[in-house]
């Protein structure tokens, strides 16, 4: 009865009634096993057609324990192996099914797809493990390059404490990144030097600039010569000009702040003994010398003026 009704579902395309109708036939417990393996295989092909790749798999699995010779059955387990891409057990069950019929012909073309499938995802695994070992490699290149500039590097471990890298040992791989937006990296160039995203805040008015690719060698007051050419719109007093501004770093860790020198270029500044690179990405603040914001922005606070 319920095979009757669940084939009946099925040839309306109405999978899952089809299921639920050859699942109470399962439930009855019958001990006909030619009929539970095809309660199992039928249930498995509406599954399949619901997308249900997996519970279609495992009712292949059982009509195939119930009735190994099952050809429907094996076939139904081999199509699911390949929508869940397990190329190498795809084959195992095509293989099963030819030796019973080794002229059915979904399977030996399932067969030579579930190969050739297989071995473009071997090839896949292998681009991939090389590219890993090319990118773990340029990883240490750049940190061994940071190092060697007595750079800090700051990461924020799982357990919200920041650790501060004191030497190649101790910087950690997966502290070296970048929070930033853009996703912009530290890299090095052709000539080997090292290229950081920069941020720039301007507290006074909310507002940041962000440059990629800061050139190490660079200066900053080469780079506030560009940003500054015209004066941003939300300066209205225009009181943002490169000779008016004064930058500064954040000695988070003393509460402490440090005036920097426009002159001095990115490698000079990330060199001092109180920077700490955080999140991959320089950070200064920039003020208009002796505006009142900056007199109150400073108040109470230790301030290392040049």
């Amino acid at each position: 009865m319920y095979k009757n009704e669940g084939n009946e579902y099925f040839r309306e395309k109405d999978y899952g009634k089809a299921v639920i109708a050859y699942s109470e036939g399962l439930k009855k417990g019958c001990e006909d096993v030619e009929l539970n393996a095809m309660l199992h295989t039928n249930r498995g092909a509406a599954q399949f057609h619901l997308g249900n790749y997996r519970s279609a798999l495992n009712d292949a699995i059982q009509a195939k324990k119930l009735k190994p010779t099952h050809l429907k059955a094996i076939i139904r387990g081999a199509l699911c192996h390949m929508e869940l891409k397990n190329f190498s057990e795809a084959i195992v069950w095509c293989e099963e099914g030819l030796r019973i019929d080794p002229k059915e012909k979904r399977l030996v073309e399932m067969r030579a797809k579930a190969d050739k499938l297989k071995r473009v995802e071997e090839r896949d695994a292998r681009k991939a493990k090389v590219m890993e070992k090319k990118e773990q490699r340029q990883k240490e290149i750049l940190l061994a390059a940071i190092k060697e500039r007595n750079i800090k590097l700051v990461h924020e471990p799982s357990n919200e404490e920041e650790e501060i890298s004191d030497g190649l040992a101790e910087i950690s791989l997966d502290g070296f990144h970048s929070d930033n937006t853009t996703g912009a990296k530290v890299h090095l160039d052709a000539d080997g030097n090292l290229n950081w995203p920069v941020l720039f805040l301007y507290p006074e008015h909310e507002q940041t600039d962000f440059i990629t690719a800061f050139h190490e060698q660079s200066r900053f007051i080469d780079h506030l010569m560009v940003m500054f050419a015209e004066l941003p719109p939300w300066d209205l007093e225009r009181k943002y000009l490169p000779s008016s501004l004064e930058l500064y770093f954040e000695d988070e860790e003393r509460a402490e702040m440090h005036e920097l020198n426009p002159e001095h270029t990115l490698l000079q500044v990330l060199q001092h003994q109180r920077y700490f690179v955080k999140a991959g990405t320089p950070t200064v603040l920039a003020f208009v010398k002796g505006s009142p914001f900056s007199k109150k922005y400073f108040s109470g606070k230790k301030v290392h003026r040049l």
